[in-house]
């Protein structure tokens, strides 16, 4: 049994790995990742810069509100940043320039206009898709079978028997635990 959840944790980890990169969309032209690549103003942005020698390095761009401070993630090299894209920033392609001790990295950043597009791949509202059973009461005002007036005292005073004897079923269940010793 314990060599079945090494084998499904394995596989657990294994499917993270991969599907993982394919949850952030990039933007690398010569070294720097923005992800995502076509942000909105005002939206946070993840830079990656492989391949650096040093251990820290800075991101310039027009389109960040500040430099972009990279470090070492984790003992692959890959150095990473964040920041945020200007809220008055303009819709386009802007520059990213990463200085890595000798070496310069560049990438571009494409900032779209923080507009919804006129359509939807999905419905974003209710779909008139038919009532089912409740078609027929909610064609009429109040329908032929429909309630008119809300609950009474008779409904109230139902419910309120049937929260008591749940309470005391829980009380007694909890002594009666406690009386064997256990939780």
């Amino acid at each position: 049994m314990g060599s079945l959840k090494v084998t499904l944790c394995a596989g657990a980890a294994l499917a993270t790995a991969l599907c993982a990169p394919a949850a952030y969309t990039y933007a690398a032209d010569g070294g720097v990742s923005v992800s995502p690549s076509s942000p909105a103003p005002g939206t946070d942005v993840t830079l990656r810069v492989p391949d650096c020698t040093e251990k820290t390095a800075v991101a310039v761009s027009a389109a960040f509100e500040s430099d972009v401070r990279l470090s070492l993630a984790a003992g692959d090299g890959v150095l990473v940043g964040s920041s945020q894209v200007r809220t008055s920033v303009r819709a386009g392609a802007y520059a990213v320039q990463v200085k890595c001790g000798d070496q310069a990295h560049k990438g571009t950043i494409t900032v779209h206009d923080g507009r919804r597009p006129s359509t939807h791949a999905s419905p974003v509202a209710p779909v008139d898709a038919g009532g089912g059973g409740t078609a027929e009461l909610a064609a009429s005002d109040a329908g032929a079978g429909a309630r008119v007036d809300p609950p009474g005292t008779a409904h109230t005073v139902t419910g309120l028997v049937l929260a008591g004897i749940a309470a005391v079923a829980v009380a007694l269940r909890s002594v009666r635990s406690r009386s064997r010793g256990t939780d």
